[in-house]
């Protein structure tokens, strides 16, 4: 039977309160500067301060709640102070809902070409220019103070898959030291911004587990798990959620960053985890493969040329009430600018309907149900 609780009316940023458990599942509210947030609940990722292909209107009608965006690339253009000076990311993009900001940790990982890493910080070399840039835990707190995201990340370092324990260990102790650090430039409560850390330690138990410990004794109001979805088989990616999870606080919210598929996203519910952001669905909807009801579609296939159905007649986001599986193929086939946008509107439709659905089952206690259903379709 599920556990259920009152949720309480407060709008203070920061506030986090569980509605209901359904197993290790979790229906929650986190309150930000900007709104409350009902997890579990995927962020559309808008690196540049946009979704590709889609505008902020589109966002809307598909139900989202937050975007996330990237601190290092927006740093790199236009400039925190630019967006600053025009009164903050917001009303440079014109989203009105809460943002959270990456802290350019996973850039570490990513441009490991492009990049030093120092006590002090990571020193960039710009991959627009070959500027070199160095990003201290501080100047990340400021470049996202400037931008005045409603969640901030602490600046951390993405361990590769593969690194020896050495490593892992020596990164995850970096990584804390940067926390602490970050939270020394922006102390609990100093402004409505809300500020998390993020757990390391490679693919070592024990490891997560003295990240998890240094870093849930200091005051952040939310933890993230990084450093996963980086070359492992899903097999370690889930067990190491499953280990992580349980030994993050329950009275703040749990972050699983960069992850995943449909399957991924479940199985991360099914552990406790309540805020999720990935690619994965505005990217694969650039290729040409859409997620439904009946599971993945690949819409180049030369079978959809004649089909008149919709693409997903469980969903009704504008690209399935409107169009036919046709017109959608006849896009993609001709390069139409507008495939992009109908692609990744349905793709951001579907994960966003799925983790409201996911809530919902928490609350009426038949998560487990729910998460065999998707299970049947995309396994």
């Amino acid at each position: 039977m599920p556990l259920k609780a009152t949720v309480h009316r407060m709008h203070l940023p920061g506030y986090f309160s569980i509605a209901a458990t359904d197993g290790a599942a979790r229906a929650a509210m986190l309150s930000t500067a900007r709104g409350d947030l009902l997890t579990p609940v995927f962020m559309p990722v808008g690196t540049g301060a946009t979704v590709k292909a889609v505008a902020p209107d589109d966002l809307e009608a598909a139900g989202a709640q937050i975007i996330l965006a990237n601190a290092y690339h927006l740093y790199l253009r236009p400039g925190h102070e630019l967006v600053k000076r025009r009164g903050g990311l917001h009303a440079f993009m014109a989203w009105n809902k809460p943002i959270l900001t990456d802290s350019g940790g996973f850039q570490v990982f990513s441009l490991s070409g492009l990049r030093r890493i120092l006590e002090e910080g990571v020193e960039f070399r710009s991959h627009l220019d070959g500027s070199k840039h160095l990003f201290t835990p501080e100047k990340v707190v400021e470049i996202q103070r400037a931008l005045d995201s409603d969640i901030m990340m602490a600046l951390d370092e993405c361990v590769p898959y593969g690194a020896d324990y050495a490593y892992a260990e020596a990164s995850l102790e970096r990584t804390t030291r940067w926390a602490l650090r970050s939270r020394g430039a922006y102390p609990a409560g100093a402004a409505g911004n809300l500020l998390f850390a993020i757990t390391q330690g490679g693919f070592f138990k024990d490891l997560r587990a003295r990240s998890i410990e240094q870093l849930t004794g200091h005051d952040y109001d939310g933890f993230a798990i990084g450093g996963l979805s980086v070359g492992e088989s899903k097999e370690e990616m889930y067990e190491f959620i499953n280990y992580c999870a349980p030994l993050l606080p329950t009275d703040k919210p749990r972050y699983l960053m960069g992850v995943g598929t449909p399957l991924d996203v479940i199985h991360g519910i099914a552990a406790g985890i309540d805020m999720f952001d990935c690619v994965l669905p505005t990217r694969n909807a650039r290729n040409g493969t859409l997620y439904t009801s009946l599971g993945k579609v690949n819409i180049r296939r030369r079978e959809y040329a004649e089909d008149d159905s919709p693409l997903d007649p469980a969903c009704s986001c504008y690209a399935c009430r409107t169009f036919s599986r046709a017109y959608l193929r006849h896009l993609y086939a001709s390069r139409e600018l507008l495939a992009y946008r109908l692609n990744s509107l349905h793709n951001l439709s579907y994960f966003l309907h799925m983790t409201r659905s996911a809530r919902e089952a928490v609350l009426q206690g038949r998560f487990a149900a729910f998460r065999a259903e998707i299970e049947s379709v995309y396994m």
